[in-house]
């Protein structure tokens, strides 16, 4: 392949992935940005390949692992539920931060030779920076996964001094660089690479669970900057584009995401938030159930109707039950709208996905800043499995662990139903004063379960 058409190549690879970015940011376009970056992704496998003189035994190495991968990706992919999104989306991070780091090593175990003075000290920075965001990358992402998936704690981790101790692990990566450029020796970056693993695993265990949407969007941009490193070490350009694309949007969407949670940027990453400041306020009242023929009299009754989907739906795969819910209550010329919260879930725009795959309409699915002023003239509200996007203690309580996010004021409407499996606090572990108040009442068991019973009460 000639030069020239390899630079097409990436060229159109380049434009088609910020076609896909530019179609994500709307539900209506974002199946057609998929189908964007698919393309993009086949163009940038088949120009590298074709446009590399490759020997006959690389590819007989690259057929049986791209194969392979093809089929891996294929299974994994229609095997994961939308529940398991969030931390597949986080185990494939870790793949990006190791590809980082070996190739890292291996541009370290090939040597300098042939280079200049000045491309020596570029490439060694390449290098050492190449494997440092990779390695905290696929630790990071690593910790990530075990939190999402529920096989470690989701409460912070909060160690004696932690800031401290990151702060030395940098300092002392910074004195392994120096070190390293002045041909100390190999042993200075797999020192640093020890340091950079325990500094992406410290990171992001010392983060709570009300802050994990943030965390899985850091990580996002995490890898992309590993991989932009990594086309500067083989110098691919459309590596070096399509990390800078992933990496921007990663941070700017963290940024937003922190804006509306009314969090420091800086602070949520450094694990800054997560565990509780103080003694937290004493919840009274006791919860009171209700059970599904309350529940139907209600929604008779009621005009207007606000639905809260959180985590929980996803976890029921309730969401074809909400949808046949909100079909009915619209025939009957009842105002049925959704308010999401921008973290609900556990993945940025969880529950749009969720609501789009189950034909819910787009134009009654309202982000907080749109809906938030209508409560107080709602009917009812039926909260989905939600928890810390909808506690008032955030607003009351100085001292919770999520004090100042921006909530979803649903406490304001006339009633509230909290559909549950339990009395659990969630996966925060934060408890929710909405359960213990007047206008609400608690609805437990599965939501889809109680949600097709609901339907075969309505008249």
């Amino acid at each position: 392949m000639s030069s020239g058409i390899l630079t097409a190549a990436y060229i159109s690879a380049s434009v088609l992935f910020i076609l896909s970015l530019g179609g994500l940011s709307n539900q209506e376009k974002a199946k057609r940005a998929v189908w964007f970056g698919i393309i993009g992704m086949a163009i940038a496998v088949l120009a590298t390949l074709f446009g590399t003189d490759l020997s006959v035994f690389t590819w007989m190495l690259l057929i049986p692992l791209l194969g392979g991968g093809a089929v891996a990706g294929a299974y994994v992919a229609r095997r994961v539920e939308m529940t398991e999104m969030p931390q597949l989306v986080a185990a494939l991070h870790s793949f990006v931060g190791l590809a980082a780091v070996f190739i890292g090593l291996n541009s370290d175990m090939l040597g300098t030779e042939g280079l200049t003075h000045a491309e020596i000290v570029i490439h060694e920075i390449e290098i050492f920076l190449g494997v440092f965001i990779g390695a905290i990358t696929f630790t990071g992402s690593l910790i990530a996964y075990g939190k999402l998936a529920g096989k470690l704690d989701g409460k912070a981790l909060i160690l004696p001094g932690r800031h401290l101790l990151n702060i030395a692990a940098i300092i002392l990566s910074v004195v392994l660089l120096i070190m390293y450029m002045n041909h100390a020796g190999s042993w200075t970056l797999y020192a640093m690479l020890i340091i950079a693993f325990l500094v992406g695993a410290h990171l992001v265990a010392a983060i709570g669970g009300a802050d994990m949407p943030v965390v899985v969007s850091m990580l996002n941009s995490y890898s992309g900057w590993a991989a932009s490193a990594t086309g500067f070490l083989l110098g691919n350009d459309l590596l070096i584009v399509t990390g800078a694309l992933v990496g921007s949007s990663g941070a700017i969407l963290s940024y937003i995401m922190c804006r509306a949670m009314n969090r420091q940027f800086l602070s949520v990453i450094l694990g800054g938030f997560g565990g509780p400041s103080g003694a937290q306020m004493e919840v009274e009242g006791e919860m009171v159930a209700t059970d599904v023929a309350s529940v139907v009299a209600q929604l008779d009754d009621a005009d207007s109707v606000v639905i809260v989907p959180g985590y929980g739906m996803a976890v029921a795969q309730a969401q074809q039950s909400v949808s046949e819910l909100t079909r009915r209550l619209r025939a009957k010329n009842k105002s049925v709208r959704f308010a999401i919260h921008p973290v609900a879930g556990r993945l940025p725009g969880h529950m749009n996905v969720l609501l789009a795959e189950a034909k819910v309409p787009y134009d009654i699915v309202l982000e907080m800043d749109e809906i938030n002023e209508d409560f107080p003239d709602t009917d009812l509200v039926i909260v989905i499995g939600s928890n810390d996007i909808v506690n008032p203690a955030a607003q009351d309580d100085p001292n919770s662990p999520i004090a100042g996010m921006p909530v979803l004021e649903v406490w304001k409407a006339k009633n509230v139903i909290i559909s549950k499996r339990g009395q659990g606090t969630g996966y925060s572990g934060i408890e929710n004063p909405l359960f213990y108040k007047e206008n609400s009442r608690m609805l437990y068991g599965d939501a889809k379960d109680t949600l097709d019973q609901i339907l075969a009460g309505l008249s």
